[in-house]
């Protein structure tokens, strides 16, 4: 709460929370419940999922939940959404139960359809969720007193490969790249953004952003504690032990071994870090790359 309230009075213009399970270093299991929080202590800021992991969830909650957000702060929600499990296969089957394990990422185009359906109150008549509504949001049809809201949550497709980056294309959604865990496939993923897009009601012309880890303490000796971290995080998560984030110190102290000394050094060099004015250089004179994207 303390950071989305610094991050609104700095100016900046939104703050998404991502959806992780079973992951003890990171606090974002509940994205909505989250949300409804930083919603009652901002004023001006978007506030949204960076993102909701659709199938581990029935569209139908989704659209129920972001609409109760967007009925809280009007016209400052997004519903970014991914299609991995944010998980482990185990945790996902926990999530899903029996009768949902055979749906995973190959479900996302109906599942998307499915949401957009509810949140939109526009099944055609004879369809079987026709009669269902997602409360609050707009209702139509036979619903005695029905009332079309002027907004719903703002959908942003989430990716780190070319499929949802061709698939938001398509659909004319907005779309943001994972460059923090997949920056060798940024630019392409975002070219192929570009060339996929066709105009929507949503939007006349291509809109995307990237997640960037960034870094910049007072100190460049610190900025690199710090970053280590991460990437020892990082490697824990990947062996199967995932846990707090560690300290400076532990990281320090860890000795890492050749093959994860490799993976350190890629992960570092995708991280933006150094003094203020070091990384604003470096953000700077990234220019024109970012307007390639």
């Amino acid at each position: 709460m303390e950071l989305v309230q610094l991050a609104e009075r700095r100016g900046f213009h939104r703050y998404w929370v991502a959806e992780h399970h079973s992951m003890p270093g990171v606090a974002s299991s509940s994205p909505a419940v989250i949300l409804a929080h930083l919603a009652a202590h901002t004023d001006r800021i978007r506030l949204g999922s960076g993102g909701v992991m659709l199938p581990n969830h029935a569209p139908l909650v989704i659209a129920e939940q972001f609409g109760t957000l967007e009925a809280m702060a009007p016209g400052r929600v997004d519903l970014g959404l991914g299609r991995a499990p944010g998980t482990d296969g185990a945790t996902a089957a926990a999530l899903r139960r029996s009768d949902w394990l055979n749906e995973g990422a190959d479900e996302f185009p109906r599942q998307l359809a499915e949401l957009t359906r509810f949140l939109d109150a526009d099944f055609p008549d004879g369809h079987r969720y026709a009669r269902i509504h997602a409360i609050p949001g707009p209702v139509q049809g036979s619903v005695p007193g029905g009332v079309q809201s002027a907004d719903r949550p703002a959908i942003w497709l989430l990716g780190s490969s070319g499929f949802s980056a061709q698939f938001a294309g398509a659909l004319g959604l907005p779309f943001s790249f994972a460059h923090h865990f997949s920056a060798a496939n940024t630019i392409p993923a975002l070219d192929l953004y570009r060339s996929s897009f066709r105009p929507s009601a949503v939007l006349d012309a291509p809109y995307a952003s990237i997640g960037l880890g960034a870094l910049a303490p007072d100190d460049e000796r610190e900025a690199r504690r710090q970053v280590m971290t991460g990437a020892l995080s990082m490697i824990r998560l990947r062996l199967g032990r995932p846990g707090l984030i560690p300290t400076p110190e532990e990281a320090e102290e860890y000795a890492f071994a050749p093959a994860e000394r490799e993976f350190v050094d890629s992960h570092v060099a995708n991280v933006v870090h150094g003094t203020p004015c070091a990384t604003a250089w470096t953000s700077w004179s990234s220019g024109p790359a970012r307007t390639s994207w």
